[in-house]
């Protein structure tokens, strides 16, 4: 910075100071941090601004609502207790665990369902949208922007949307619930894997072109094994998503653990409620510690 860039903002710092009584030694000497000058003044910082406007957009939010009785039902605190009791003592009959983990193998077995179809919509696509299997101007931005648009057009509507569309189309089946989280997450898959292809080091695939590979052994030997840890850890996360889909979309006929819990929230019966939620919980962390083991795998 400048002498005289330095000497005006200092020369302002005292000036400011002094109009609202601060000593000139608060400011510090030239060169001295703005963020130190600004806290010595008593300005706010860029995180306390930040969050200073989210706390004021929440607010205005809030107030913004309009809900008939207000945002607090009369009877939800004493509901909320009884919820929160419950999940201390969750229904742990034997009739009762049967039933739960048949249900959780129904939710978990429509997941990977609609995963499968995901990774079997998604991947092809995915190496299309991020261009490396081709090699002319005009035929490989066809072909990703053509790529790229379908799996835009999969991502952009919620999995809830797309139950409700095929639930018109082939009625309450299990299809309907599978194409609703296998469409969607093709979509998202596809981008993820494209931009992870696109990304891989320069220096092997240029290796292996010097080597006389073509772009699909380029493909297979230099970005897949770069981007399959990355790639295959993000999918585990899909298919926690997927989990949490399938028991939401239990309206559209999947059953399972989405229909065990609107049953028992019906019923007021919030110990069989907490009992399938925990199946719920035991379904994911088993995802998750199925996949850092295979990404620990694939890292060595």
């Amino acid at each position: 910075m400048a002498p005289n860039e330095t000497g005006l903002q200092l020369r302002w710092s005292v000036l400011y100071g002094a109009s609202r009584g601060l000593p000139v030694s608060a400011f510090g000497g030239v060169g001295e941090p703005n963020a130190t000058r600004f806290k010595a003044i008593g300005l706010p910082g860029a995180r306390a601004q930040l969050t200073l406007v989210l706390v004021i957009a929440f607010i205005w939010s809030v107030v913004a609502l309009d809900v008939p009785g207000g945002l607090v039902h009369s009877g939800g605190i004493d509901a909320l207790g009884e919820i929160t009791s419950a999940f201390f003592t969750p229904d742990l009959s034997t009739d009762l665990l049967g039933t739960v983990i048949g249900d959780a193998w129904t939710t978990l077995a429509f997941a990977v369902a609609g995963m499968t179809l995901a990774i079997a919509v998604g991947v092809p696509l995915g190496v299309l949208a991020s261009g490396v299997l081709q090699t002319g101007g005009l035929q490989r931005l066809g072909v990703m922007a053509g790529a790229r648009s379908l799996l835009a057009l999969f991502r952009s509507i919620h999995e809830i949307v797309w139950a409700v569309l095929f639930v018109a189309a082939f009625g309450l089946s299990p299809a309907a619930g599978v194409l609703a989280i296998g469409v969607p997450y093709a979509g998202i898959l596809g981008r993820i894997l494209a931009e992870r292809l696109q990304d891989a080091p320069q220096e092997p695939l240029d290796a292996l072109r010097t080597s006389g590979a073509s772009e699909t052994e380029v493909l297979f030997y230099g970005r897949v094994p770069s981007a399959a840890a990355d790639v295959v850890s993000y999918a585990f996360y899909r298919l926690e998503c997927a989990v949490r889909a399938a028991a939401v979309l239990s309206f559209v006929g999947l059953g399972g653990l989405g229909l065990r819990i609107t049953t028992a929230l019906d019923d007021l019966a919030f110990e069989r409620m907490w009992t399938a939620v925990f199946a719920l919980v035991l379904i994911v962390v088993g995802i998750d510690l199925w996949s850092a083991l295979v990404r620990r795998r694939l890292l060595r």
